[in-house]
């Protein structure tokens, strides 16, 4: 798929997946109330790999935004953890050594309008996304090649895998702090200078920018995992690193019980006539129709049960 045809791809599928109707000023789609209220250029977005898929929202988030995150954050860090690749619990570990903490959703209004945007850049539902966790990097600090998916059941029951990840960075660092795909089949046409550092060179990275967006899925079309989204934080040689995180699941990440959970015949997602229209129950039905031991989230809009 060229550039010209997947721009028109993401046009198609945002007027679609957009609450309401949408106008296009220019090159900007213009999200209409209850999502963002930051029009998304889709003209910032670049490809950078297909294996992992992966592409770079430049000027995502403005310097404000980033400054307003980590205000939230700097008094509240902790050394980073890691998820046990058996029992699936968090513990720590010299592969990572942040400090970070998480955002409660909507916390305030930056907050819910950042994850609202991410939702509308993904096509992913607010509600399949963790809380946000910002992270800091020090010098020296670094994060271990790891994937986002889980290998333990435990982690799993709740959300499922991680589809996808929006890593957003916070501030620029003066050298070191790239995203690392060492995996990835960029790594070998990939040009770099010596600004990068040695760590970069061992796959395809991303140089941290201030109010840059960085998704990479980490499940293939098939939801099965992608080794090829192996990645890692590099670490810092001089200044710092400020980043935000967003997992996003191929399920509901909420923890409150839902309507359909109770027998209810409802939709869980204002969108579900859009998707439902456009034929998702028929492409989509494991979110959107769900089985007799998980309900989806579509179901009324589909027309499986009756109100």
């Amino acid at each position: 798929m060229d550039c010209w045809n997947f721009l028109g791809f993401f046009l198609l599928i945002s007027l679609h997946l957009c609450s309401g109707s949408a106008e296009i000023n220019g090159s900007v789609l213009q999200m209409k109330i209850g999502t963002s209220s930051v029009p998304l250029d889709p003209t910032r977005v670049t490809q950078l790999s297909w294996h992992p898929r992966a592409f770079l929202y430049k000027g995502f988030l403005s310097s404000e935004e980033c400054d307003h995150l980590i205000t939230l954050a700097k008094d509240k860090l902790e050394k980073s953890m890691v998820a046990d690749n058996e029992s699936g619990e968090s513990i720590e570990s010299e592969v990572r050594t942040s400090s970070g903490m998480f955002l409660q959703k909507s916390l305030d209004e930056v907050v819910a309008d950042v994850e609202a945007r991410i939702s509308a850049w993904t096509f992913l539902p607010v509600e399949n996304g963790e809380s946000m966790q910002i992270l800091h990097y020090e010098h020296g600090q670094k994060y271990e090649p790891h994937f986002d998916y889980f290998h333990d059941k435990a982690n799993q029951e709740l959300g499922g895998h991680r589809i996808a990840t929006v890593l957003m960075y916070l501030s620029d660092v003066e050298s070191g702090g790239e995203t690392v795909f060492p995996n990835s089949k960029g790594k070998f046409t990939q040009l770099k200078d010596e600004s990068w550092s040695d760590c970069a060179k061992n796959g395809y990275a991303v140089k941290p920018r201030k109010g840059d967006a960085l998704l990479f899925f980490s499940l293939h079309l098939d939801a099965t995992p992608d080794s090829d989204s192996l990645h890692g934080s590099c670490p810092v040689i001089k200044g710092e690193k400020w980043s935000a995180t967003k997992w996003i699941h191929v399920r509901s990440f909420d923890v409150s019980k839902r309507h359909s959970e109770n027998g209810d015949c409802v939709d869980e997602n204002e969108n579900c006539p859009i998707w439902a229209s456009t034929g998702e129950c028929e492409k989509n039905p494991a979110y959107m129709v769900g089985s007799e031991d998980a309900y989806g989230y579509c179901r009324k809009s589909c027309k499986v049960c009756s109100s």
